[in-house]
């Protein structure tokens, strides 16, 4: 039984070092140009041991975006959107949990810009797995409650990348506090 858990272990910090090893290398380059090879070398692993786990760089690719959006999905369910409503900042202590429990490979996907294709696609999950969950309860039409979204996810990615490239130069709970003050009150929330 002891040998499995160390053989787990090993399989958990070769996987990290893999995905922090890719969200690396987002910051410098295309994600169409990262190969197995810069991934390996980042990692200090062998090819051979990236194939261990993934047939290639897209399978790492939608193995983080499932498991980003599973990870959202999983703070989402217990959520309803009076409640939300109510208490913003509960949802937003789960996703400082979230990012505290990875700081460094949440740190290099924010540096890769949220341009990139994998941030742009687990963007658009998120949004999709709100707007099921939230739009029927909120009664808002569809169209502004699609505008609202776009524009709370536009200022929180930015809010926590400009956190990320700053340095981490305040408490990621003063920030996760402060937008969802922002979010849900405005910046009339701000000045109360």
């Amino acid at each position: 039984m002891g040998n499995k858990t160390t053989v787990d272990l090993r399989v958990i910090k070769t996987k990290k070092a893999i995905r922090n090893a890719f969200a690396e290398l987002l910051s410098t380059k295309d994600i169409n140009k990262i190969t197995i090879k810069d991934i390996s070398d980042k990692a200090i692993i062998n090819r051979k041991t990236f194939y261990n786990y993934y047939a290639g760089v897209y399978q790492l690719i939608d193995e983080i975006e499932n498991e980003l959006v599973a990870t959202l999905t999983e703070t989402l369910r217990d959520e309803d959107f009076e409640s939300l409503a109510r208490n913003p900042y509960a949802f937003f202590q789960k996703l400082t949990a979230i990012i505290n429990h990875d700081t460094d490979f949440y740190g290099f996907l924010m540096q890769s810009g949220y341009n990139a294709n994998i941030t742009q696609k687990i963007i658009a999950a998120l949004k999709l797995k709100i707007k099921t969950s939230f739009l029927e309860q909120s009664g808002i039409e569809e169209k502004n409650f699609d505008m609202a979204i776009d524009f709370v996810f536009a200022g929180m990615l930015s809010v926590y990348h400009n956190w990320f490239i700053s340095g981490k130069s305040q408490p990621i709970e003063i920030i996760s506090k402060t937008v969802s003050t922002i979010t849900f009150s405005g910046l009339n929330g701000l000045l109360k």
